[in-house]
């Protein structure tokens, strides 16, 4: 609750924020050619959240604070990926091209590219070492380690995908099938992979999973039942 007067002097600024436990974020839109007026109102709302996290024993770091100008991809490139920088007393905050909010990483072109790539990346990691152990696991205890550190992390904020092109879901469906492929003990080059996914292991595809996941958050929002 002592965070609650955050929101007034963001409005008063003309920014919206959204906050949350560990992270906050700031949020403006404006046309290309208003971009450096735009970072000049940033810098104002950010000089009055820091004498107000003063006043209340906080401080704002800046070393943690991170300038992202997202766009079309167009407009991306007439950029090259940067734009106006932020002056906070003595910090300058350098625009960057992808900030990680709440475990996604977002980039300038709205694009989740980048976002893939890092969950495919941890999840073959963790695959890598789970095959160290292996041996020594029984069933359940190796599904339990399979979903929570693999299909956890594909499931997760997985509607953001929606529309993706299938270029990307297919790099989480390559990992989703090694995730198989490890928990039922089949080789990559083994038939009957779609088999142990859909009928033993009872697992929907990539896209599948997107699409139940939206129907879900809509349901639920129809029937009172979302957060």
């Amino acid at each position: 609750m002592y965070t609650a007067d955050l929101v007034d002097v963001t409005e008063k600024h003309g920014v919206t924020l959204h906050a949350f436990a560990v992270d906050t974020q700031l949020y403006l839109h404006c046309r290309r050619d208003d971009m450096a007026s735009t970072a000049l109102q940033l810098e104002r709302c950010l000089s009055d959240v820091s004498h107000w996290m003063s006043a209340d024993r906080l401080k704002l770091n800046a070393n943690k604070t991170e300038l992202l100008w997202a766009g079309s991809r167009r407009c991306c490139l007439t950029l090259g990926n940067r734009g106006p920088k932020l002056q906070l007393r003595d910090d300058t905050i350098v625009p960057t091209n992808d900030v990680r909010v709440l475990g996604v990483t977002l980039s300038s072109d709205l694009k989740m590219d980048k976002h893939v790539s890092n969950v495919c990346s941890a999840g073959f990691y963790r695959m890598r070492q789970l095959r160290r152990v292996w041996w020594s696991l029984d069933t359940e205890s190796a599904a339990t380690l399979v979903h929570a550190f693999v299909t956890s992390r594909i499931n997760y904020c997985n509607v953001l995908l929606a529309g993706a092109l299938k270029a990307t879901t297919d790099k989480l469906q390559r990992l989703l099938n090694a995730a198989a492929r490890l928990l039922s003990g089949t080789k990559k080059f083994d038939h009957g992979l779609s088999q142990v996914m859909h009928v033993d292991l009872h697992w929907l595809d990539v896209p599948e999973r997107v699409k139940y996941k939206l129907a879900t958050m809509v349901y639920n929002c129809l029937h009172g039942k979302a957060p």
